[in-house]
């Protein structure tokens, strides 16, 4: 997947000011469900978890909207090149948390390979507000969007992200908030990836505005929110259940939104492969004699559809819950969204 800047001209568009970020050292995945005590206002702490040449992953506090969010931290190892790293913004699902989206997915591990950082946020009461109509507990359907941002402001400044190589991924509705931020910020992110999440539809409905690269990973066998979407959810005592697009709509949305041309699909061992091409700059005039230059197909829209597989993420070794249906071996969903947010970038 390449990067859209030769799409998307537009400046990055950072928040407003961001007050004081308070870091500590993460005591481990199991003991960070939730976020320590705050400590005295102090830089990265060097303490637990680090190794020769690894700064320990954090477990860090940001000041926004007159609230205080928290994140999970994890930097790759220390090397040779010092310059600016991709950063790769991870959201857990609903009911979950930070902790519990990197022992699922093992991004950090991957990520890490790769020099890239990660970052897990922590949703409000163990959610994210992925549409865009106001509830009783989400009143500000903005609220985690603008986190999202600051964020990522926060990060490029203070941990040298690399503000052309920033993506977004998530699990359930974290991934509809990832596809939600690729939707409404396309020129945030260099790319996004969901894993059973789709974009929210009826009055909660997320419209792509502009192209950029997605990659829509779904089971085929979902018991939780189907493969076909959801379009009239059950109601919910403590939080209503959003409508969404099938995972296949979810991908086209963003595929009409880049000006792609016709989908071509490929049946794969395990996995059904949906690409559709996005639409380069328009082709340049052509002068002295020269023919025109083409438009660059690398950027893509792309749709993978797991056989036997549920609610879950592929590849992932943890336990789904019961109901969730069964984890498929065929596809690794982790190398795979890395795979994609790197090639050719």
């Amino acid at each position: 997947m390449r990067s859209l800047r030769y799409l998307t001209l537009r400046p990055r568009r950072w928040p407003g000011a961001l007050a004081l970020v308070l870091v500590l050292p993460l005591a481990g995945c199991a003991a960070a469900e939730r976020p320590d005590p705050a400590p005295p206002a102090s830089g990265p702490s060097t303490a637990g978890g680090g190794t020769a040449g690894t700064a320990p992953d954090v477990r860090a506090r940001l000041r926004v909207d007159g609230g205080t969010r928290e994140y999970l931290l994890h930097r790759p190892a220390a090397g040779a090149d010092d310059g600016r790293r991709p950063l790769v913004i991870a959201f857990h699902g609903r009911g979950a948390d930070a902790a519990e989206l990197r022992a699922r997915s093992r991004l950090e591990r991957a990520a890490g390979a790769r020099g890239m950082l990660v970052a897990y946020p922590e949703g409000l009461d163990n959610g994210w507000g992925a549409g865009t109509r106001a509830t009783e507990r989400r009143p500000d359907p903005g609220l985690d969007v603008r986190f999202t941002e600051a964020l990522i402001k926060h990060l490029v400044r203070t941990e040298r992200a690399d503000p052309e190589r920033v993506y977004a991924t998530g699990f359930s509705n974290g991934g509809s908030m990832a596809l939600r931020m690729a939707a409404q910020r396309p020129g945030l992110l260099a790319g996004a990836a969901s894993v059973s999440g789709q974009l929210p539809a009826g009055t909660a409905a997320v419209e792509p505005s502009g192209p950029v690269p997605v990659l829509v990973v779904y089971g085929a066998d979902d018991p939780v929110r189907p493969l076909e979407g959801w379009p009239s959810p059950p109601p919910d005592p403590e939080e209503p259940i959003i409508p969404s697009l099938s995972a296949r709509d979810s991908a086209e949305a963003f595929a009409v939104a880049g000006g792609a041309g016709e989908p071509v699909t490929e049946e794969k061992k395990g996995y059904d492969h949906t690409v559709w091409h996005l639409a380069g700059p328009p082709a340049s005039p052509a002068s002295s004699g020269s023919p025109a230059s083409p438009r660059d197909p690398a950027a893509t829209v792309e749709l993978l559809v797991v056989h036997d597989a549920g609610h879950t993420w592929p590849g992932s070794d943890v336990t789904p819950p019961r109901g969730f249906g069964p984890t498929s071996k065929a596809l690794n969903a982790t190398d795979t969204i890395l795979d994609f947010f790197t090639d050719e970038s």
